[in-house]
This record gives C-alpha cells, structure tokens and sequence, in this order.
C-alpha cells in the first residue's frame, strides 16, 4: 500500500504574497515549504541562490534532498530542472494544449482529449506525477513534517496534481489586490523582488530583461490568471479548499494562521510569526531572501500608479476586483 502525503496548495495569481504566506505557514513546526515545487524560471543556475543565501548547488539541504530522491528511483534530480513541470513536456501538441489557462469543464475536457492523442503526454504525465509525489515524501522525510505547502500557484499544475493518488491536497486560495499585482507585473524588478537590488535576479543581482507588459497587458493577465483558479476552486468540495487574502494575512496574521492551521489539522498554538527565525530553503519569489520577518503590508500602487493605468485597470479587470471586495 503506498503512502500518501499530505500538501497544502497555494493557488493564485503570481505576486499575490504566496511565498509570504508559505513560509509564515511553513515556520509551523508541523509544515515545511520550499517554496514552488513547480520549480520554474531559475535564470542562471549557477548563481541562483536559496533563502538560506547559500547557492542552491552548494545547499547542503537541497544536497540531502538529491540524495533523499535518488533513493526513490530518480538518479538525476536537480531542483533546478526538477522535473515537476507539466508544462516541460516535448512536442508541440502537448505544449499548444497547455498553453491555455484553466477553463471550465467542457474546455478543460476537450483539453484532456487532445493531449490523450498527443505524442508523449501520457508517459510525461506518469513521470511529472512521480518526480512530484516523491519530492513531496523526501521533504516530509528530511524534516518530519506533517504537511508540506507548495506556493506554485497554478490552477492547470492544481488540476493534475489533484489526480495523483499519493498526495492528499487541500487549496489555499489567495488572493489580492489586482492593482497592486498588476503593478508588480509591469516592473517586476522594482516591486517584486528582494528588498536589497543585490539579490534581485534569483540572488545574484542579475537584471533580467523585463517583461513588455503594460497596464492592460498586467490587469488583463492578472483577471485570467484569478479567473482560471476560481474556475478550479468552484469544482472542489468546500472542505477542501479555504480562501483568504494578502491584505487579510497583513492586517491580521495571528488571526488567519489559526484559521488556516484549523483548516490543515496543524496546532493552531503552534504559530511562529517570526518566521525567519526557522531555517527555511525557499525558491520563488526573491522575498524569501529579505532579512526581516516583518509582515507589512504593500501598497505601493496608490501612488505608483497614475490615474490614467488605474483608469485601465478598471476597465479591463475593475469588474473581478470589486467582486473581491476591493473598492
């Protein structure tokens, strides 16, 4: 009989705090996270460092971590192209189907019968659920924890990981203020990275080539991105999934940890708002290399952002954010 393991999923739209509230989370005794198991964009892997500020080829704990998933069966594991991605599949079929975000059942239906027909999406599948159900044991293994929190925020990643037997799921659907997430998609640089430009980039300072999004691009991506996960969400029990909000966690995080640990079985007595004073291996989001376990509350856009980019963001995702609560 297989052993199931528990993950606690973050879904949301990128730049919604997930990686803060995966590490307050994962500060609990009882819970880990590294961050996004999806394991995407690392820029250059040789630089790339984790929030212990080592360069995750030097991290002793991504070391044990190797070693942990060579003894299931994968020799030649690598965080840095870990393998967990449905999207890092071959063949252009498969990679045109996945392209679209989530949608609801017919379309994703139809989704799941092209890729059925497509070259090498079956054997991809069996081996994307394998390297993510095993990274998961390892994880619980190294550090005995009870839950491990995945802040890859995807709906699409969500919908198949939902299908893999040995993982027992429940959803954190976060959300936030889209004029604040649009704002960090048009300079990413500036307002979604680490405080200190030094460690921008993955830790190495690197200025990536910055993203050409403008304000209708950014609200429009942010509307689709948040559409697609309530799209996920809506089909799920209700006691599988919980929402909450970035503003929420800011305003009153010892209130909403509890609510959550409730909502994941973890001792809501438990809390650790300090929660850098645990030793965490993050990737994703370059807040995770910030030095200070403060919980502030950002919120730059109403004066980073002229009338006229608010103007459009009302017009193209105003609609959804009002649905949200934000006036």
């Amino acid at each position: 009989m297989r052993r199931v393991s528990r993950l606690a999923y973050i879904l949301a739209a990128s730049h919604s705090g997930s990686t803060l509230l995966a590490m307050l989370i994962g500060a609990h005794p009882e819970a880990c996270t590294v961050g996004e198991l999806n394991a995407g964009s690392f820029g250059n892997t040789d630089d790339y460092r984790c929030s212990c500020r080592q360069k995750i080829k030097d991290c002793a704990f991504w070391g044990r971590v190797r070693e942990g998933m060579k003894q299931k069966g994968i020799a030649d594991f690598d965080m840095t192209r870990a393998g967990t991605s449905i999207h890092h599949v071959q063949g252009w079929q498969a990679r045109r189907l996945l392209a679209p975000l989530c949608r609801g059942p017919f379309l994703e239906g139809v989704r799941d019968l092209g890729l059925a027909l497509a070259p090498g999406w079956r054997a991809h599948l069996e081996e994307t659920q394998r390297r993510n159900a095993a990274l998961v044991g390892v994880l619980r293994e190294i550090t005995g924890a009870k839950i491990i929190i995945d802040s890859s925020k995807l709906a699409l990643r969500l919908k198949y990981l939902l299908r893999n037997p040995e993982l027992d799921i429940k959803v954190i659907r976060l959300v936030r203020d889209g004029r604040a997430v649009s704002l960090t998609y048009t300079d990413e640089w500036s307002f979604a990275d680490a405080s200190n430009p030094s460690l921008r980039g993955g830790g190495g300072g690197a200025r990536r080539p910055p993203p050409r999004r403008n304000m209708a691009d950014a609200a429009r991506e942010w509307r689709r991105s948040n559409e697609a996960a309530d799209c996920l969400a809506a089909r799920l029990p209700a006691s599988q999934w919980i929402r909450v909000s970035y503003e929420q966690i800011c305003r009153q995080p010892e209130t909403t940890l509890k609510t959550l640990c409730q909502f994941l079985d973890l001792n809501p007595g438990a809390i650790n708002l300090d929660f850098r004073s645990r030793a965490q291996h993050v990737i994703g989001n370059g807040m995770r290399l910030d030095a200070s376990s403060e919980i502030r509350l950002d919120e730059r856009w109403r004066t980073a952002l002229s009338p006229d980019s608010l103007r459009v963001f009302d017009a193209v995702a105003g609609v959804l954010n009002h649905q949200y609560g934000y006036q």
